[in-house]
């Protein structure tokens, strides 16, 4: 499932974003990546775990907490704290598929990624090319949000960011386990959830709407990795 999820972030908290991320230094991208993943990457990146990228990242995951969508759809377990990219001219990043796990920073566990995220701060204006581009049975879904949205999908996707032509293109990216491990189960629970929702806004907490909602929990707990 590639699902968009609209303003994660506020327009003023975007603004801020740009704001100190203008001023920073940047690394070669090349330093979080796989032997596989750095011949094709061409980016630069805010060094993991400086001060600036532990203060935005903080304010991304507490505006994820409070993101019913994303909760809903990414049932997250863990989230790999935010890292923070720049595409200028030229620059791009091909075909790839990210690692299966990743060092947290600030406990030193590992995480399983189950699911890949990145969260516009350039506006698609500021910018020409830059899609993130990902392949999966269906065809090739390409993503190109306004600032402050995120784009979440199955980290077993293989995906791209196209060559910038003009511009820059800003970005946050993380990852999530979930604690449904299981894509498909994770797109089953996801919808039944959003039917729930609408039925629940129809008819208020009728019979079927706790019938569909213990089922739901029913599931959940059968599925669930915590």
């Amino acid at each position: 499932m590639m699902l968009h999820i609209p303003a994660v972030l506020t327009r003023e908290q975007v603004t801020e974003f740009c704001r100190l991320l203008d001023q920073a230094t940047w690394v070669d991208g090349k330093v979080t990546a796989g032997y596989q993943s750095a011949r094709v990457k061409n980016n630069h990146q805010l060094a993991e775990g400086s001060p600036l990228a532990r203060q935005l990242g903080h304010t991304i995951e507490t505006a994820l907490a409070q993101a019913p969508l994303f909760i809903s759809a990414a049932l997250p377990h863990k989230i790999v704290p935010p890292l923070f990219n720049r595409y200028g001219e030229g620059e791009t990043f091909g075909n790839h598929v990210d690692n299966a796990i990743r060092k947290g920073n600030r406990h030193g566990e590992h995480l399983r990624t189950d699911l890949s995220c990145t969260l516009f701060l350039s506006d698609p204006d500021d910018y020409d090319g830059g899609e993130l581009s990902v392949d999966d049975l269906y065809g090739t879904h390409s993503a190109k949000l306004p600032a402050g949205d995120l784009i979440l999908y199955p980290s077993t996707s293989l995906h791209r960011v196209e060559p910038i032509t003009r511009g820059v293109r800003v970005a946050s990216f993380f990852w999530v386990q979930s604690m449904v491990r299981d894509d498909w189960q994770r797109t089953m629970l996801f919808n039944l959830d959003t039917t729930i929702q609408k039925l629940k806004r129809k008819t208020g907490d009728c019979d079927e709407v706790v019938a569909l909602t213990s089922h739901y929990h029913n599931l959940l707990r059968l599925w669930a990795e915590v």
